[in-house]
């Protein structure tokens, strides 16, 4: 009778079995090529709730999450992954070739960036994401005030020696308080649109009337009837021809 070698052993389990008993509860979240860093942050706890450890499992969530324009950029890693460290090196690299310069962060920061739709508290973390530590904080400051609404501007002019987050949050309660300047501007372009739309109908008006006064009928005035030959006038012959008719008769031609 033969006994196995070692009766303890068991079929061998996939390299990372939590993936395969916790896979239906991890929530990927949609990547985010402007922040990647942020994203790997959001990736990594989902990979700690799901008890999700093992490199190479990583790595494919990583990549299965990719659009293709940004599978390309890595293209290298995805089709010649490192024997190990496969994670850490596709996170690395998606970090590196995806984020802004320095050089092209203090670009957009002094060039393009505007306030829009943001209250001054998170424009200002904004801005501060985009410096980064090289740019000075006066700088960042006054930056950021020039690029606030005039009204807000105006308010927080003599806040010079009041801590840059404090005067944010000031910012913050002027904008809720104020409307912002745009109001003023749609009242005044609804004022001249209501002006011109009176005077358009005006000239409807007088188009119409015009148009009429042409259509009805009009008498005849009396140099016009004057002008014009009766009936009987037109039917009578002229004299010359009266005279060789009478004078030659039947022979008149």
């Amino acid at each position: 009778m033969q006994h196995d070698a070692n009766p303890s052993a068991r079929p061998e389990q996939p390299p990372d079995s939590t993936f395969y008993i916790n896979r239906v509860g991890i929530r990927v979240p949609p990547f985010w090529p402007e922040k990647p860093a942020v994203w790997f942050a959001q990736l990594e706890g989902q990979f700690a709730l799901s008890n999700i450890t093992h490199d190479s499992t990583k790595f494919y969530y990583v990549i299965s999450q990719l659009e293709n324009k940004y599978a390309a950029e890595v293209e290298d890693v995805i089709t010649n992954p490192p024997p190990t460290g496969r994670y850490d090196r596709i996170k690395a690299e998606l970090i590196r070739r995806l984020s802004l310069s320095e050089e092209q962060r203090v670009r957009q920061l002094l060039m393009h960036e505007e306030m829009g739709d943001r209250r001054p508290t998170q424009f200002l973390r904004h801005l501060r994401t985009l410096a980064g530590p090289s740019v000075p904080p006066d700088f960042l400051r006054t930056l950021w005030i020039n690029r606030l609404p005039p009204n807000i501007q105006a308010i927080i002019a003599t806040q010079a020696q009041v801590a840059l987050d404090d005067v944010a949050q000031l910012a913050d309660k002027i904008a809720e308080v104020t409307p912002p300047p745009c109001v003023t501007r749609v009242a005044s372009s609804d004022t001249d649109i209501s002006i011109w739309t009176d005077r358009i109908d005006e000239l409807a008006r007088q188009v119409a009337a015009l148009s009429a006064s042409r259509s009805r009928p009009r008498s005849p005035s009396r140099t016009q009837q004057a002008r014009r030959p009766s009936r009987s006038a037109a039917r009578s012959p002229a004299p010359d021809i009266i005279y060789y008719h009478r004078r030659f008769k039947e022979h008149a031609k």
